[in-house]
């Protein structure tokens, strides 16, 4: 059994029922693909199974590398992260996700391959729409449940694949955002406003101290946690996280104002987020978390928007698939929404 694949032709039944051997021994008779979702780094695919004897699950999720070589090289960081993030942490912390059956990824991190649950009764939130102040509870409490579970648990810096900040890889990301910031506004010149223009600038120059700033607390953090990364129950507002391939050790406030500031529309985030930082605060509280308290939380909030243009920009500029009218219109979403956060909540004074 070839471990990772790297076309969907070797997604056999054979293949399957070895995959499926370490969780539950169900013999694979038959299997149809089809690909689901526009994902920017990788391709996803839902199998549907058939079984002789004991049955197993009726449909997964397969997660396969995407481009040529050197674009696959360019994001292998990324697939180290989500591989590693279901090998390893997915066990071990209090977030709604999906199972991981089987997971593999090649040595030098540019080929990997994942079969996942496949989240059913539920829908992917889309960014350019943004989301209710309801729904936006129900993702920040999840968020709690994966940030209070490692707290500031040294034994996080054990896993290579967290890489944590450093001063080398703050200074690096620097420069690349910053070129990276040029090109996303000569790309949406005639889209951004010059308010945006100039806080996409000033992020950028900011981003090598920001990256270093506070870094206690600091826990799990899912880097990239947002509308189109979530899957909204229809009924209900617990919500499912999907795509770990941005999973760090970093201040967990990060994920909450990247979520807020880019998945709320301006006027809802300005309307609500007071109430839904607190609820976040609180939660954390329940789940044992101490020696946080409330105005240390609002503050890293305030700091934590830096990270929709970083986010935003770096997923423009360097995905592996063509931009569309749909990409084009959620990095907009994210990229306003983001930069109206900053200016609303004086992030950058924070530095």
């Amino acid at each position: 059994m070839n471990p990772v694949v790297s076309s969907l032709d070797e997604l056999t039944p054979d293949w399957l029922t070895e995959a499926l051997g370490a969780n539950g021994g169900a013999r694979v008779s038959s299997v149809t693909t089809q690909q689901i979702g526009t994902g920017q780094i990788g391709t996803s695919h839902r199998l549907t199974l058939s079984y002789d004897g004991r049955p197993g699950p009726a449909t997964l999720v397969a997660k396969l590398a995407a481009g040529d070589d050197d674009a696959r090289s360019r994001v292998a960081g990324g697939y180290a992260k989500e591989v590693g993030f279901y090998t390893h942490l997915a066990p071990t912390v209090d977030v709604r996700t999906p199972r991981c059956w089987y997971s593999a990824i090649t040595d030098d991190n540019t080929n990997f391959t994942l079969l996942l649950d496949e989240v059913t009764a539920a829908s992917p939130g889309v960014q350019a729409e943004g989301c209710s102040a309801a729904q936006a509870r129900g993702a920040v409490r999840n968020l709690a449940g994966l940030h209070a579970s490692r707290w500031n648990d040294p034994a996080l810096r054990d896993h290579a694949f967290l890489a944590p900040a450093s001063p080398e890889m703050a200074a690096l990301l620097g420069d690349v955002l910053v070129d990276a910031t040029d090109s996303f506004i000569k790309r949406y010149d005639d889209r951004l406003d010059h308010d945006d223009k100039t806080t996409l600038r000033t992020v950028a120059h900011a981003i090598t101290t920001w990256h270093l700033a506070r870094p206690e607390p600091y826990a799990i953090v899912h880097g990239d946690y947002r509308l189109d990364n979530l899957m909204f129950p229809h009924d209900g507002n617990d919500v499912t996280a999907l795509d770990w391939q941005t999973v760090t050790l970093a201040p967990p406030a990060r994920d909450l104002a990247y979520f807020l500031g880019t998945s709320l529309p301006t006027g809802a985030r300005r309307a609500h987020q007071e109430e839904l930082v607190a609820h976040y605060h609180q939660q954390l509280l329940a789940r044992s978390v101490s020696g946080y308290d409330a105005d240390t939380c609002w503050d890293d909030y305030r700091l934590g928007q830096l990270q929709g243009p970083l986010i935003t920009v770096l997923g423009c500029i360097y995905v592996t698939a063509d931009p569309t009218e749909r990409s084009d219109g959620m990095f907009m979403a994210m990229a306003t929404r983001s930069c109206a956060a900053i200016r609303d909540l004086a992030s950058i004074e924070l530095l």
